[in-house]
């Protein structure tokens, strides 16, 4: 309760300075803070960017906060990305489990250029590689939380982001999230993102405030077991923005007509959509293909996945664009308690990996006295056979009674009396519900 309180503080706090800036200069823009929308992970981008759809990629806290509900072990995650004219994108996560099915993440990324030549006013043209240079770049510092609700079927996830802008002018900004994934059925699931709750807001050394309204979207995932192949399909799907307009052409070309909500066209809005498919293999092997846009082809995306160990995830991506340069994008996981343990119990099983489980484990064997008892649980109902044929013969045998008394008796004197022999079969063990009797 108490961590929520602060949620709430932190909340009023920035609500509060964001009503007390656009008293002065406020101006509502459209992707204030874009830099926060970037992809940083590799698997993600692979799969076309349909980050709020994936599970266990832990470079996407931005967006998919609600899957540190199932992280069990600590995991440190780095990805580095080059865009063209040696833009680069730098980012790293570190998650932490928390008790009672909760999880704590922090990122650090840094989006920029460096050596970027300038010349003063004034200053003549310099001769060689003489010449000034600066860097500008966009600091990000997120802190994510994750729980999970409903027996297991619930997951949400808060986010909320810093960035410091440091270019001609420098600035400020800020930017909260909240998402959220419903289990319909096993290896199905609903997600949603509700961006900017807190509105995504920026303020400048000159004064000017800018801020972008929040926006919604939807997501889709669901997985398709495939035993001959060893190994299961995974389908992701997220939608574009319910509540505003947006572009999508990706070739910026200025005729064409879209960004319509679900309501106006919703054609248009599912051509907005992005996606794509997985097939991971039972070894640790990941090949991945999908699509950015589903407006062109010309935005495919395709990587591969490859875990080494338990402990460590190399993941790669590559990522087309009908007028920009591709891009190339490589992430890593590690786990320091994988390194050194084995992983723990599974937990909670959806039926498909409960019955795969059923049948590839070997039978546990079972103790001596689990044995022994189940021995001498056998036994009596091999000896009452026995019991059962001496009583026969005993009852078949025919009875004179016209035996002799006086024969009987000297038979009875004469006769040597026979020791019980040594070799005697022991009586049978049986077991009842209290004790074991012999």
């Amino acid at each position: 309760m108490s961590f929520l309180k602060k949620i709430i503080s932190l909340r009023n706090f920035f609500l509060a300075s964001a009503l007390v800036s656009s008293a002065f200069a406020a101006d509502r823009v459209v992707g204030a803070n874009a830099t926060l929308d970037i992809e940083p992970g590799a698997r993600s981008a692979a799969l076309g960017s349909a980050t709020l759809a994936v599970e266990g990629d832990y470079l996407g806290l931005t967006t998919n906060a609600w899957q540190l509900s199932q992280a069990k072990y600590m995991w440190a995650s780095f990805s580095h990305t080059s865009y063209y004219e040696d833009t680069k994108y730098d980012y790293a996560s570190m998650v932490i489990p928390l008790s009672n099915k909760q999880g704590l993440g922090v990122a650090f990324s840094r989006f920029g250029a460096d050596d970027i030549p300038y010349i003063r006013d004034g200053e003549p043209v310099p001769e060689g590689s003489d010449y000034n240079t600066l860097s500008i770049a966009d600091w990000v510092f997120s802190v994510s939380w994750g729980r999970r609700f409903l027996d297991d079927r619930l997951d949400l996830g808060l986010a909320f982001h810093v960035l410091y802008r440091d270019m001609d002018q420098s600035g400020w900004g800020f930017r909260g999230d909240a998402s959220a994934r419903y289990k319909i059925m096993d290896d199905f699931y609903v997600s949603g993102l509700l961006k900017g709750w807190t509105s995504s807001a920026a303020s400048w050394d000159s004064g000017e405030f800018e801020y972008s309204a929040p926006e919604f979207y939807l997501a889709l995932s669901y997985g398709l077991p495939v035993e001959y192949l060893y190994g299961r399909f995974n389908f992701y799907w997220q939608s574009a923005g319910l509540f505003h307009h947006d572009s999508r052409d990706l070739d910026f070309d200025e005729d064409t007509h879209g960004g319509e909500r679900i309501w106006e066209d919703p054609l248009d809005w599912l051509s907005g959509g992005r996606g794509g498919i997985e097939f991971a293999f039972d070894f640790g092997l990941k090949l991945r293909v999908g699509l950015s846009s589903f407006t062109t082809f010309k935005s495919v995306t395709a990587g591969a996945g490859l875990t080494i160990m338990n402990f460590l995830v190399v993941d790669y991506a590559f990522e087309s664009h009908p007028v920009f340069s591709p891009v190339h994008r490589v992430s890593i996981s590690f786990s320091p308690y994988l390194f050194g343990h084995k992983p723990k119990g599974e937990g909670h099983l959806n039926k498909t990996a409960a019955s795969k489980k059923l049948v590839t484990e070997e039978p546990e064997e079972l103790p001596i006295e689990d044995s022994v008892g189940e021995t001498a649980q056998e036994a009596p109902a091999t000896a009452a056979p026995a019991v059962q044929s001496e009583r026969t013969v005993e009852s078949a045998a025919p009875v004179n009674p016209a035996v002799n008394v006086e024969s009987t008796d000297a038979a009875t004197t004469t006769a040597p009396v026979s020791k019980p022999s040594t070799n005697a079969t022991p009586a049978p063990i049986v077991e009842t519900d209290d004790e074991i009797l012999e």
